[in-house]
């Protein structure tokens, strides 16, 4: 079963070593090894047997994420939120400005004998208000 073993063993070398990572290397390796043996029974030589159980257990990309893959990138995960909340409250803000400054033109070349566009300005403020709302709580870490 050393090959077992080693295939545990290269599915693992991406995640930093920790008891976490040694008691799942465990379990992945007691779980291969129960497969084999099942197939053994079942009448399948040794090899076919471990090559078999080796296709069937497949990646385990959620394994290293719940083992410190995804936790050494927790804290830049968070700045990056941070970073992707305020370049959407600029976004919204810049955005905001050119549509209101569009409707501005657009009232006053066609219709200036009318003021309308105080209206749809309310409406598109909201968009940079609610993205401020949104960087300050995840700011706040909520």
């Amino acid at each position: 079963m050393k090959k077992l073993t080693q295939h545990v063993n290269d599915l693992f070398k991406e995640v930093p070593e920790s008891k976490d990572k040694e008691v799942v290397m465990q379990e992945v390796l007691q779980n291969l090894e129960e497969k084999v043996w099942d197939l053994m029974q079942q009448g399948k030589e040794e090899e076919d047997a471990i090559n078999k159980a080796i296709v069937e257990f497949g990646d385990i990309e959620d394994l290293k994420e719940e083992l410190g893959v995804s936790d050494v990138a927790e804290p830049n995960k968070s700045v990056n939120s941070l970073k992707n909340r305020k370049l959407n409250l600029e976004y919204s803000i810049w955005a905001s400005l050119l549509l209101i400054g569009l409707f501005v033109f657009i009232n006053f070349y066609y219709s200036p004998q009318v003021i309308w566009f105080v209206y749809p300005t309310f409406a598109i403020l909201w968009w940079p208000l609610s993205m401020y709302y949104r960087w300050l709580k995840v700011k706040r870490g909520e």
